[in-house]
């Protein structure tokens, strides 16, 4: 119950803002019909409490759950089981993505279907999960994060300059989108737990970052794609 309540005030103060400037603009300056007010109410409580249940459901379960299977894998002595499991965890929460979600939506929609909602997912979520994999291994194997952002990003800057010009800002946006509210606790939980049984590894250099690599990912896969429709 203490949970809930820290979570309650916690979703309650982020929301508050949002629906005071929305209240002022009302009574000011905007003047929306009033069905339309009651109803930004009524989704505005309903969002607090989607968002309360959301955040403790990651407390509870999906943080813990995800340091355990970090911990977990380097006892079973399998680099190919590290990674492969990584790769499919980091696959499935992207296509669970809300924000991935939307994005591909609107993409779909607004290509006329000349880019399908399933191959924007699928390509976006491919790119996270083999990031996502490298990642681990550079938890496992102590390369600098340095190198791996400077490689990455060097690769993105050279396709820049030979991926069709529709397609950079659309690779830029599903880099973006995928660090969202169900692939960060997953990522992050999975890099705690694997750098907890290292020996000589810090949580906090080992643990954080990931979410920066991971996302470079889906940025080099939408630019190869682009470049292969041409």
């Amino acid at each position: 119950m203490n949970l809930l309540k820290e979570r309650f005030l916690e979703v309650v103060r982020a929301i508050a803002p949002l629906v005071a400037v929305v209240c002022v603009l009302q009574l000011t300056l905007v003047r929306a019909p009033a069905p339309l007010f009651i109803q930004f109410l009524l989704g505005s409580l309903m969002a607090v409490f989607g968002l309360v249940l959301f955040f403790l459901g990651i407390d509870v379960g999906i943080l813990p759950m995800g340091r355990f299977i970090g911990a977990e894998l380097p006892r079973r002595n399998s680099l190919l089981l590290i990674s492969g499991v990584a790769f499919t965890m980091g696959i499935v929460t992207t296509l669970a993505e809300p924000d991935v979600l939307v994005l591909s939506m609107q993409v779909d929609r607004i290509s006329g279907g000349d880019l399908p909602r399933d191959l924007v997912l699928y390509v976006i979520a491919l790119g996270v999960g083999f990031f996502v994999a490298a990642a681990m291994l550079r938890v496992v194997f102590g390369f600098r994060m340095a190198y791996l952002l400077g490689a990455a990003y060097g690769t993105v800057l050279l396709l820049s300059f030979f991926t069709p010009e529709d397609f950079v800002p659309l690779a830029y946006d599903a880099g973006s989108v995928t660090t969202g509210v169900l692939t960060t606790p997953v990522v992050i939980s999975l890099a705690l737990g694997l750098s907890s049984v290292l020996a000589g590894r810090s949580s906090v250099s080992e643990g954080f970052g990931l979410l920066g690599f991971a996302s470079i990912g889906p940025i080099i896969t939408i630019m190869i794609i682009g470049i292969l429709m041409r």
